[in-house]
């Protein structure tokens, strides 16, 4: 039987709705959603660790990444750049996520150039479907990705959220 997994979970207050950050005991972040939707976030969680795989306590500012992301929103905005994560995906996934963390804060990129970035540039739509599986937002920036027109497509987190994020980053990026 697998040892199970034992995750903290902290709720913080954000200018955009609660944020829910979740981590293991080595610090590393596991997931971050909004609490609107804390329901796919759990099913996220049990997708990539079993339903029974994994144990939620509440804590706060574990590893000091409340403070990280509290940083982030007062304007630090490359503090991101320094927390740990670590997800599950496939390995497909995986590489998009990663290289989601080198688009520079205050800058945002489509999902073309991302496919193209990632080798793959006939892969777009998988591009797609990989961001908007992402589940650690924010710290892994896919709201940094956007439609070949400019347009703000798709977020989890809702487009008035996306919009808040890119404007901040762009507002505080040095």
């Amino acid at each position: 039987m697998p040892e199970l997994l034992n995750l903290s979970i902290d709720r913080i207050h954000t200018p955009v709705g609660e944020l829910l950050l979740v981590a293991d005991v080595a610090g590393n972040v596991r997931a971050v959603d909004w609490s609107d939707y804390e329901s796919r976030m759990l099913r996220l969680l049990a997708l990539h660790y079993g339903k029974d795989g994994y144990r939620l306590e509440p804590v706060r500012n574990p590893h000091g990444l409340r403070d990280a992301i509290d940083r982030y929103f007062a304007g630090e905005v490359s503090v991101i750049d320094g927390i740990a994560v670590r997800s599950g995906g496939t390995p497909f996934q995986r590489g998009v996520w990663s290289e989601l963390r080198k688009i520079p804060s205050g800058s945002a990129i489509s999902y073309g150039e991302l496919a193209k970035r990632i080798a793959r540039p006939k892969a777009v739509r998988a591009v797609g479907l990989a961001n908007g599986a992402n589940p650690i937002g924010i710290v892994v920036p896919c709201h940094r990705v956007i439609g070949a027109n400019g347009s703000l497509t798709g977020y989890g987190g809702g487009i008035e959220r996306k919009k808040w994020l890119l404007e901040h980053e762009r507002k505080y990026a040095k």
